[in-house]
């Protein structure tokens, strides 16, 4: 009988399961989304044909640099019709309407940025005295930061309409000066000052009006486009801090979010599936090096940080009916604990509440483990 009840006992004793434990500790977390991105130039032109006509050949190389005003093509123009006139000075008068629409936005901008300005200085008044929040004060900061980019948005913008603007005189000018039948050439000259960043139309041929010839940008000021899922777009705001990765250097390169654009498209994956995806703008705030237009970057936008927070090992938490919970190691004895996290990276999640310092947590709890088995702790 006492045999048989030991063999009984022996049976119902468990076999300690073999876990992996990690301690819970206070430490830097950083909540951010990473893809793939591009740089382009902040400013590019696409120079093209003001009036149809036989191009001739162009001898400016990929790469090259101009100056703004420089000859960068040569047309022998068609003669043009009525129409076609009438085409060329509509286009100056909407080259102009553009040109002062940007100034009045940029002159919007100042007023914002001057009004940023004044509120900021109040807040650093107010703040020690405990009148306002420091979130306040770090919203005001941000506000002043991501304006004063969206100024030097703008007066390239101006710089874009204008020389918009000069091109289409220039356009309307060479149309007069050549006549209904004259045989003249009309120069072509760089709207602004840059690189050739492509030339499209090298050879000699006829082309149409509006045709694209070659495209100048700025490589002094580049930027970066990174195409993000609507879902995680939604989570981003202007001014916040992002690194740029596998650039080439050996580095990374800091930046900034100056905009999230409103629209979002359609683009199909790897996997053949259906995103919807929109473009995050960010700024250089480390020089770019030898980055050029077009550049394949790996874009790391930072959500949130913290220098210390109480952290567990993301692989140890797991959902239980509608709460996080978490496996402690007490003894030999796994147990249950019900826990509350706030933000979370692949790596870590911060505790808010249910666990302390120091205390071993279990990660990747096997299935079969259940509150208050025996555990033993793989070395």
């Amino acid at each position: 009988m006492a045999a048989a009840a030991a063999v009984a006992l022996f049976a119902l004793r468990r076999t300690p399961i073999p876990v992996e434990v990690a301690p819970v500790r206070f430490g830097p977390l950083q909540v951010s989304v990473q893809d793939q991105a591009e740089t382009r130039s902040h400013d590019r032109y696409v120079v093209a044909a003001p009036v149809s006509g036989r191009l001739l050949r162009v001898l400016l190389r990929d790469g090259d640099a101009v100056t703004e005003g420089q000859p960068v093509a040569t047309l022998a123009p068609l003669p043009l019709s009525a129409r076609e006139r009438d085409e060329a000075v509509a286009a100056v008068q909407s080259a102009a309407s553009t040109e002062r629409s940007s100034q009045a936005q940029l002159g919007r901008t100042l007023h914002e940025l001057e009004q940023a300005r004044r509120d900021l200085v109040r807040l650093q008044s107010l703040t020690p005295q405990g009148l306002a929040p420091e979130q306040a004060l770090e919203h005001g900061r941000t506000s002043v930061a991501s304006l004063q980019m969206e100024v030097s948005a703008a007066r390239h913008r101006v710089a874009a309409a204008a020389a918009q603007l000069r091109g289409a005189q220039a356009a309307l000018a060479a149309i007069r000066a050549v006549g209904p039948g004259g045989t003249s050439t009309l120069t072509v000259r760089a709207p602004a000052s840059g690189r050739v960043l492509r030339v499209l139309e090298p050879s000699e041929r006829v082309i149409a009006s509006g045709a694209p010839i070659m495209i100048i940008g700025d490589l002094a000021h580049l930027e970066v486009v990174m195409e993000m899922l609507s879902t995680q777009a939604v989570r981003v705001a202007p001014g916040m801090p992002a690194e740029l990765l596998d650039w080439g250097g050996d580095h990374p390169l800091r930046a900034r979010v100056r905009q999230v654009e409103p629209y979002a498209f359609t683009k199909i994956s790897a996997l053949g599936v259906e995103e919807k995806r929109t473009n995050v703008i960010l700024d250089f705030v480390d020089p770019p090096g030898a980055l050029g237009d077009g550049y394949r970057v790996e874009a790391r936008i930072i959500l949130w940080s913290s220098p210390r927070v109480l952290q567990a090992p993301l692989s140890a938490v797991f959902r239980c009916a509608s709460e996080w919970c978490a496996y402690v190691l007490d003894g030999k004895r796994a147990r249950l604990r019900h826990i509350r996290i706030g933000h979370y990276n692949d790596e870590a999640a911060e505790i808010l509440s249910g666990l302390t310092v120091g205390e071993r947590v279990i990660t990747h709890p096997p299935n079969d483990l259940a509150p208050n088995a025996r555990v033993s702790v793989n070395q």
